[in-house]
């Protein structure tokens, strides 16, 4: 989605920086891990498809993706390489309901869960969608065996909706509703959202 190419969204702990070619050596890497494949439904791909994936993720307006970098690592390095964690995305998969996006959220590197990054870097992203992107409902698909992003989504206030045997997942959706908007805002009062990123 080319609306956020510019823009940087700056927490306490993380950065959200547009997906770019430069990043795409070190995701793929990321994702030749069978853990990361299962919890994301990804199919393992080739370098040069996974800079395919991220040109087709640019162009396409029905996808919004940030990478998350670790922000004190970036303060010591200025190096977005060296400071990338994961990343965030929000796809526009229902042409009937434009205001409808799912959200997905990976931490990639080890070292970086269970310190809530990947909680403020949804929070972020959240409020983004609704902000800048328009959206007013949010829906998310986990994997029923991925007990942490189960867990971070209900103290997100989502709602369990659906569960298929079949895929192994539970969907959840959440109303973009006054009191929750202003708790994402609230919840980050400090972030900067910075749209003249280069």
């Amino acid at each position: 989605m080319k609306v956020n190419e510019k823009t940087r969204l700056v927490g306490k702990n993380v950065i959200l920086v547009p997906y770019t070619a430069t990043h795409v050596q070190k995701y793929h890497e990321w994702m030749k891990s069978p853990e990361l494949q299962h919890f994301t439904a990804s199919e393992p791909l080739t370098l040069e498809q996974e800079y395919a994936m991220q040109k087709s993720w640019f162009e396409d307006e029905d996808k919004c993706t940030f990478i998350i970098l670790d922000k004190s690592r970036y303060d010591k390095t200025h190096s977005e390489i060296d400071a990338m964690i994961g990343d965030t995305n929000l796809f526009f998969n229902n042409s009937d309901e434009r205001g409808t996006a799912e959200a997905e959220i990976m931490i990639a590197d080890e070292k970086s869960r269970e310190k809530r990054m990947g909680w403020e870097a949804m929070i972020l992203m959240l409020r983004y969608g609704f902000e800048k992107l328009k959206v007013n409902k949010y829906q998310v698909k986990i994997s029923m065996d991925n007990e942490k992003s189960l867990r971070m989504f209900s103290k997100l206030k989502f709602h369990e909706v659906e569960r298929s045997s079949v895929f192994q997942e539970i969907t959840f959706t959440k109303d973009c509703e006054e009191d929750w908007i202003k708790w994402l805002v609230s919840e980050t009062a400090d972030a900067i959202r910075d749209e003249n990123y280069e």
